[in-house]
């Protein structure tokens, strides 16, 4: 049954529920510039895992979903119609067209390494993250890889957040400031070092007010950055990390070693904000994302940190 005739975009045909023996699934019928793999494996978010061939189960918004593609179709179980609308429609960015976006970039006409790394990826899409859930899972990345990132998230969950069961296992809701802050004499047990210190003065300061991750919302990229910026251990690359995969903007360009090496290999070694808006323009972050996934996964010349 189709029942989001009024979402129907370029992203998609439509949109479907059923319910197959017992389960509740969402199909997404015809999915332009959508490839789990793509998604789910290139550094953006943290608590999806693969499971088979184009197939990634995990937890986001305190529900757990299992996503896969079977001919040329999306499907997520465990996903209702009013999860859809309410969650995954956002979640996914299904509200941008990625194949226009992608079009501007070949648009530029010059750039090679840009053409070679959507080759690659096309699939990608920006996520929507909770805003705090993606401001920790940044602070925990720094000088990390992803492996050791998502065991330490994973344990942050395990030992602090809400658990619940679906399809018969035990999952893990990301744990609140409040969560957090309770425990922050118990947060060595999730082994992550220096950015325990950083981890806790994100939360205490979310929680006494001192910073609101909504008022960000109605900031500039630049301004949120600056802003986000006042918490402890958060510098521009987490900060930018958060504005892209946490608000989804995607003038945000996260720089970290792995895209300075790129910026070095294929464009110039030191380019400041302006010329990078004049490079990519206004979608500069999901540029980032298809050159550092590409970069990530083919080349193998820079370090495995993301």
């Amino acid at each position: 049954m189709n029942f989001t005739s009024n979402l129907k975009n370029k992203n998609f045909d439509s949109v479907e529920h059923a319910n197959i023996d017992g389960k509740d699934y969402i199909i997404i019928k015809n999915a332009v510039c959508f490839r789990p793999s793509d998604i789910f494996d290139c550094g953006q978010c943290f608590r999806f895992n693969k499971i088979g061939e184009e197939n990634y189960d995990g937890v986001a918004f305190s529900r757990y979903i299992r996503v896969y593609a079977e001919n040329g179709d999306i499907y997520l179980e465990n996903a209702t119609r009013e999860d859809f609308d309410l969650i995954w429609h956002d979640f996914f960015g299904f509200d941008r067209d990625y194949g226009e976006i992608m079009q501007s970039f070949k648009n530029f006409g010059k750039d090679g390494a840009l053409k070679k790394a959507m080759d690659f990826c096309p699939g990608i899409r920006i996520i929507r993250q909770d805003t705090f859930e993606c401001l920790i899972s940044f602070i925990i990345s720094q000088n990390n890889n992803i492996p050791r990132i998502k065991k330490i998230v994973e344990r942050l969950c395990f030992n602090f957040g809400d658990e619940f069961t679906a399809n018969g296992k035990k999952f893990y809701v990301f744990p609140t400031p409040e969560q957090i802050v309770r425990n922050g004499d118990k947060l060595d047990i999730i082994k992550s070092g220096f950015r325990a210190k950083y981890i806790y003065d994100a939360a205490k300061k979310i929680l006494d007010g001192k910073i609101r991750l909504d008022t960000v919302h109605d900031m500039t990229t630049p301004k949120g950055v600056e802003y986000l910026m006042n918490i402890k251990g958060v510098g521009p690359k987490v900060a930018s990390c958060a504005m892209l995969f946490g608000y989804n903007r995607l003038d945000a360009f996260p720089i970290d070693v792995w895209v300075k090496r790129i910026l070095e290999k294929y464009y110039s070694p030191s380019l400041s904000p302006d010329e990078i808006t004049n490079i990519f323009g206004i979608y500069a972050g999901a540029a980032q994302q298809y050159l550092f996934h590409y970069e990530r996964t083919v080349g193998h010349n820079a370090p495995d940190t993301p």
